[in-house]
């Protein structure tokens, strides 16, 4: 098995950090590569679409609202891995007004070796992170 993390620390609070992206459904509201998110099963299977019109289809596996985290597995997607599962998490930072978010995966490379899916998903939380913090700096309240 393969493994990759990824954190940034953004200045603003944890809350509003969770707010934003502690909903199953809510991949769009801050990741410009996910424009669409359907959510079935009652809320824990959601079907993605990507800007190239790709699917992914993710599972709900655990979610904590009180510790601010969820974990995910992938049921169908054009990425070059089995056994996928990740974990987002929303950590506070001690003594400031601030949150530092943790995106990790844990796969089996498929087909490519485990440098190169490894730079994939890294790429992903990343960017991903990246694009949470100027979502969330750009925007009041």
């Amino acid at each position: 098995m393969a493994t990759t993390t990824a954190s940034l620390e953004i200045p603003v609070s944890p809350e509003r950090v969770w707010r934003l992206i502690g909903g199953f459904g809510s991949l769009p509201d801050w990741l410009p590569y996910i424009p669409s998110s359907e959510l079935g099963e009652g809320g824990r299977v959601r079907r993605l679409g990507n800007e190239d019109g790709g699917v992914i289809v993710e599972r709900l596996e655990a979610f904590d609202n009180a510790a601010r985290t969820y974990s995910y597995s992938i049921l169908q997607a054009p990425f070059p891995v089995t056994g996928y599962r990740s974990t987002l998490t929303v950590h506070g930072v001690p003594g400031r007004d601030a949150a530092r978010v943790e995106w990790s995966g844990v796969f089996t490379p498929d087909g490519v070796g485990e440098d190169e899916a490894v730079a994939l998903f890294q790429e992903i939380y990343t960017d991903g992170l990246a694009a949470l913090n100027r979502t969330l700096t750009t925007r009041t309240g």
